[in-house]
Formats: structure tokens, C-alpha cells, sequence
């Protein structure tokens, strides 16, 4: 029998993965061997005679199951990127495995014993302060995760994982399916009116490459987002929306209830069982924010500013779409339409304006361009790199004296076996092992407006401000330069990890930065002065609106995962109302139910941890006000960016690392001015 490929060293250019040799049926067996090598490695340690030191214990543990991580991040990657129903399965087959895999380490006692007994001896080992951090670490992942518990309760957390593992992979397959399963068909020209026309040459495409007559509209954002900001057809507006909002909340076999409820019920029960009072408890403990009455506070703080400014907001916009249309209640399927009509009324901006001097390839090149200026890395496409899919494009990243610093994948169009949305990932981490700095492999996905037959992919000024966003997550993916895998890139507190990303936004409103690649795709004019005016100025259009909005999610997050009754919840569709009272501005729709398709917190990491987008945001809005000060190209703030958060990963506490690169904590005042709250 051939050996199977994943178990094996890549023999690849960089050590990529191979996609193209990779079978699905690779999957299982690979992960198998891998989990039974990591647990030879674990007992390699707890049997080692010598004296339990930081090096053969807590080091080895840190560099411990390297395969089975390689392993694991290319398939769930593919999971989400590029799946298909085999691949489902093997994910229901293999996420219990993983879980069970993860619990024997934290529960195995014999290890904890070799780790407690280095954590103990702390004070007299003269350990560095990455070293310091992984030691911590190391011996919170067991006492946090049931090392301390008797015999019979670890079985009770094993059970609680495995069943976790399984409900969260179910949750999103439904909620991918429900995506994929709607199609709304238009075979009358005259419903496309107010339509872009790259929507809808984009939607006769779609039809077309399923043999259908007409204009095919779907979930994906690309479809779903113009449709209803542009579509003057109320009634197909609101079928879509309700569509939208009504994901595995049907009923049927795709209904997500009863996976909401099971998820907060196992999560409260397993925080309670480590002797927390909630799951948010004992998330927050690990946090910047460390405990939900400090993120009540904070949103609740957030929510006094922006609230007043969101109603009135909201009166308005009611008010124009009374006098342009008549319309007595506005509705969820009304406000973009209007918002963007009032824009334009505004501003004399819209989308439609801006899209020719956004097309995807410049604005790929002028992020690159602006990494380069800041931080001297240098972008070069390459094709001799293995990818999952055609439309994946690779690049080999290097510094201004030609070392490797990362290799990057980037995959930008929607397609049937990708989750909406768009996110940052890694394929292999940065790490030093025996002198050599091992770089990442470092990639994004998001769902863009794809090219037509007529125009290039072109993209929406959100769509631009959503590549910035991932691409911060990749420069802190890709600068990483610390000795453990463990708290290298990203790999930081929950409520740290969107300052890279949400900073790296603001150059998307700055002259300086958008004329470095915002130009006409036909004419290659520079983006006018005027538009980028406007840009700034509409920056802050219906930030009392968008910041409400944030809020409710955060507080619905709380909601399920900061009460210690959620056990005794039976309707999820009237806990999600009660948990959107103070932040509502839309009437209710009865068929409707966010929750059921949240992702976020329900198949993502940000159970507990929605408030950080908020967060975050204090301190990236701090963060920018430094460079504007210095100019926003200054290469000692970029220098003083990169050396102390972007290549630092979790090696320290992050406001320790905050400060460091500002001189002093983040004051939220610039956040609620850079907003207009202030």
C-alpha cells in the first residue's frame, strides 16, 4: 500500500501543501496516524526519566502533533473553502476524534503532574518573557480544561466535547446548505430596474451557467447585496431578505433551533463543571476585557453614545423614504435601498460611481503597494505553487533584502462549496526549531463580485475595505517572529486579533494611500479629488446606525453565552427578541431569527467574543490617530507597528504590547470622533 501523502513530509517548493495529490479519502486514515504519532510524542514526554524541565516538557509540548496540525488546518481550510458532502462527512467522522485527542492530553494527568511541577519551579528558571507566556499557557490549558477534575467528571467534559464538535459542524453544513439551496429566478426585465449593470449581467451569467432563462439572484453576498440596495422592486426586495434572515430557521431538516439551544446548554454546562458561573466566564477569563460585567459595561457604555445618534438617524431615513416613496414603516428589506438612495442624495456617491477605479487586481496591487511602503515586504505571483482550486492565486512574499517571509494564497470569488463571508487562515505557522525561523503559509478568502464576460471583477467600496481588513489579519499571520507555534501571528487574546485588521481600513479613506492604486479601469485615470472627498465625508454616514447594529450582536452574544438560565431557554426566536429590545429600530419579522445563522458564535470563535469588533476598534481608531500624526507612511510608527504588535503573536499580554507602540493605554474618544459620537 502507498503511503499516504499528508503523513509524510511535503516534498513541495516551500514545503506547501500539495493539494492536487490530495485525496479525499486521504482525510481519515491521515488523521488517524497523525493523532496515534502525536500521542508517541506525549508519551515520549510523560515517560522521559529525566528530571521534568522547560525544555522536555513544556517546549516539546508546544512542538508536539506538527503533522496532525498541518493536517488539520488543510482540511477544515477545505471544509470552508471548498467543500463538498464527503468532505461533511469526514468532518462529522473526524471532529470527535480530534476532540477525544484533545482531551486526553488536558486530562491526562501524568503529563499535568511533569507540567505543574515546571510551573511550580517558575520563579527560579530565568525564562524569557515568550517563554514565561508559553508556560502560563501550557498550564492554564490543563486547569482550565478539566486537569484538576476526578475520574468521572473528565468523562463528562469528553462527552460534552465531542457532542460540541459534532453541533457546531452540523450548524454550519445548514447554514451552507440553506445558502445554497435558495435561488430567486427573474425572467422579467422590468423587476431588474435599479439594478447596477454589472449585477445584472453577473445574474444572467449565473442563470446561464445553469441552464436557466433570465437573471438567477442568490444568498452570496455579491448577488444578495446589490439586489437589495439597488432593486426598486419592493416585494422581490423583501423575498430575498426574508430568505436571508429566515436561514435554518424553517422547521425542516436544516433548522438550527434545536443546534442553538444544545450549543449554549453544553457550553454552560462545561463552564460550570471547570467551576465558572457561565461560558463567558470562562472565555473572558483569557481576554483582554476578562469579565462579562466589564464587556457589558463597555457596550452598554457604546450603546448610550451611539443610540441617540442612531435614532435619529433612523427618523430620517424614514422620513426621505416617506417623501420619495410614501412608504409609512420602513422595513429590514428597505433600509439599504433608501440608505444608499439618501447617500447619494447626500453625497453624490454611490458605489457605481466608485466601482471603476476598484478593480480587483489594482487593489490587490495597491495593498501590496502599501504594505511595502509600511513594513518592506514585497509580493510576487507566483504559479508553481499546488492550490485547492483555479481561482486561488499564490505569492511569495519577501523582505527588501530578498529573505522569505511568508507564502500567500489568496481566493476571491463566491462558488457552491464556500461559506459566505471572508476570512484569514494559515496553512503551516511561523516558528524557530533548532536555529531556523520556519515562515508561515499564510492565506485569505472572501467572496467578491466575480469578472463578466464584459467588465473585470469590480469591486464595492465595502468589498475594499474588506480585502484591507483580511489582509491585516494576513500581515499579522505573515510577520510573525516568535519561537512557539503556539503564540505566534494571531494566535493572541480574542479581543487583540482585529487591531491588525481594522487598522490597515483606515488607508483605504487617506489620499495618499488611494492613489497609489485607485484608478479608471478603462482609462487608468486617478481616482478625482472629489471622490475622495466624498469618501471621507460619507465615512461616518449612519455611524450611529452601524455601531447600534454591532451592539445588538454583541449583546445577543452575551445574551446566550453570559447567563447562567440558559439551560431553561426553549424558544430561541423569543430569547433573541428580549436580547434585541434596546437595540432595535426595524419591526420584527416574525419568520426571521438571526441566531439560527450566526456563525460567528455558534461554528466560528467568537462565542463570548463578538463585543471585539467593537473593541478593537478603540484601539485601531487610537492606533491610526498616531500615524495621521505622523504621517500616515511614517516609517518609525510602521517600524514600532510591526515590532511590537504584528511580529510579537501572544508572547505578551496585549495591552503590554499596545502600550509599547503607543507610549500609553487606547483612549476611546478617538474612536467616538473618528465616528461622530463625540
Amino acid at each position: 500500500m502507498t503511503e499516504n501523502i499528508l503523513n509524510k513530509s511535503f516534498n513541495s517548493n516551500f514545503g506547501t501543501a500539495p493539494f492536487s495529490k490530495i485525496k479525499n479519502n486521504h482525510f481519515l486514515p491521515a488523521f488517524k496516524k497523525a493523532i496515534k504519532d502525536a500521542k508517541d510524542e506525549i508519551d515520549a514526554i510523560v515517560n522521559n526519566n529525566e528530571k521534568p524541565n522547560f525544555k522536555n516538557t513544556i517546549e516539546a509540548l508546544d512542538f508536539s502533533g506538527e503533522q496532525l496540525d498541518r493536517i488539520s488546518s488543510i482540511f477544515f481550510n477545505l471544509n470552508s473553502a471548498e467543500t463538498n458532502e464527503e468532505i461533511q462527512k469526514i468532518a462529522q467522522d473526524v471532529s470527535p476524534l480530534l476532540a477525544e485527542f484533545s482531551n486526553d492530553i488536558t486530562l491526562n494527568e501524568d503529563l499535568f503532574k511533569l507540567v505543574k511541577v515546571v510551573y511550580d519551579s517558575k520563579d527560579s528558571l530565568q525564562l524569557s518573557t515568550e517563554q514565561n507566556t508559553l508556560l502560563e499557557k501550557k498550564y492554564k490549558g490543563f486547569s482550565r480544561n478539566g486537569a484538576n477534575l476526578s475520574e468521572d467528571k473528565k468523562q463528562q467534559l469528553r462527552e460534552i466535547d465531542k457532542k460540541l464538535s459534532q453541533l457546531k459542524l452540523k450548524f454550519g453544513e445548514n447554514v451552507l446548505a440553506e445558502t445554497n439551496n435558495f435561488e430567486m429566478l427573474i425572467t422579467d426585465e422590468s423587476n431588474l430596474s435599479g439594478l447596477p449593470e454589472g449585477a445584472i449581467e453577473a445574474a444572467k451569467q449565473l442563470a446561464e451557467s445553469k441552464d436557466k432563462y433570465g437573471w438567477l439572484f442568490t444568498l452570496d453576498y455579491p448577488s444578495y447585496i446589490p439586489f437589495v440596495t439597488y432593486a426598486d422592486n419592493r416585494e422581490l426586495r423583501k423575498k430575498l431578505t426574508l430568505a436571508a434572515g429566515a436561514k435554518a430557521f424553517k422547521g425542516d431538516t436544516l433548522d438550527n433551533q434545536e443546534n442553538v439551544l444544545q450549543i449554549v446548554k453544553l457550553r454552560h454546562e462545561r463552564a460550570q463543571l471547570l467551576g465558572y458561573k457561565t461560558h463567558a466566564h470562562f472565555v473572558l477569563e483569557e481576554r483582554m476585557a476578562k469579565t462579562p460585567e466589564k464587556v457589558a459595561s463597555f457596550l452598554n457604555e457604546l450603546l448610550e453614545k451611539a443610540k441617540p445618534a442612531a435614532l435619529r438617524e433612523f427618523a430620517n431615513l424614514q422620513n426621505f423614504a416617506k417623501g420619495l416613496d410614501n412608504i409609512d414603516h420602513l422595513e429590514k428589506w428597505d433600509g439599504s435601498y433608501y440608505a444608499e438612495k439618501l447617500k447619494q442624495k447626500l453625497f453624490d456617491l454611490d458605489d457605481e460611481k466608485l466601482k471603476p477605479y476598484f478593480k480587483l487586481e489594482n487593489v490587490i496591487n495597491g495593498v501590496f503597494a502599501i504594505s511595502k511602503k509600511l513594513f518592506g515586504l514585497h509580493f510576487e505571483e507566483i504559479d508553481t505553487i499546488d492550490t485547492y482550486h483555479q481561482d486561488v492565486l499564490t505569492y511569495k512574499v519577501t523582505n527588501d533584502n530578498g529573505d522569505l517571509i511568508s507564502i500567500f494564497y489568496a481566493d476571491f470569488f463566491p462558488r457552491p462549496g464556500k461559506r459566505n463571508g471572508a476570512w484569514m487562515t494559515s496553512f503551516k505557522p511561523q516558528y524557530i526549531k533548532n536555529g531556523e525561523n520556519s515562515r508561515p503559509h499564510i492565506s485569505i478568502v472572501c467572496n467578491f463580485t466575480k469578472p463578466t464576460k464584459t467588465k473585470p471583477s469590480l469591486l464595492t467600496f465595502n468589498e475594499v475595505t474588506t480585502l484591507f481588513h483580511e489582509m491585516g489579519h494576513a500581515l499579522h499571520g505573515m510577520l510573525a517572529n516568535t519561537t512557539y507555534p503556539s503564540l505566534s501571528g494571531t494566535s493572541v487574546f480574542w479581543d487583540f486579533v482585529e487591531l491588525p485588521s481594522q487598522v490597515l481600513e483606515n488607508w483605504c479613506y487617506e489620499k495618499e494611500a488611494l492613489e497609489l492604486f485607485a484608478t479608471h479601469y478603462e482609462t487608468g485615470e486617478i481616482i478625482p479629488m472629489d471622490l475622495i472627498k466624498k469618501i471621507k465625508e460619507s465615512a461616518t454616514f449612519h455611524e450611529g446606525m452601524q455601531t447600534l447594529r454591532q451592539i445588538s450582536f454583541g449583546l445577543l452574544d452575551m445574551g446566550w453565552h453570559a447567563s447562567d438560565s440558559t439551560e431553561t431557554i426553549k424558544d430561541v426566536k423569543a430569547f433573541e427578541t428580549k436580547a434585541f429590545e434596546n437595540t432595535k429600530l426595524y419591526p420584527d419579522v416574525n419568520e426571521n431569527c438571526m441566531s439560527t445563522s450566526f456563525s460567528h458564535i455558534f461554528q466560528g470563535g467568537y462565542s463570548s467574543g463578538y463585543y471585539s469588533y467593537k473593541w478593537a476598534e478603540v484601539l485601531d481608531a487610537d492606533a491610526f490617530e498616531y500615524f495621521k500624526e505622523a504621517g500616515i507612511f511614517n516609517k518609525n510608527v510602521a517600524n514600532k507597528f510591526k515590532d511590537f504588535v504584528l511580529s510579537q503573536g501572544g508572547t505578551e499580554d496585549p495591552m503590554t504590547l499596545y502600550k509599547r507602540f503607543r507610549g500609553k493605554e487606547p483612549q476611546p474618544e478617538a474612536l467616538l470622533k473618528r465616528a461622530g459620537l463625540f
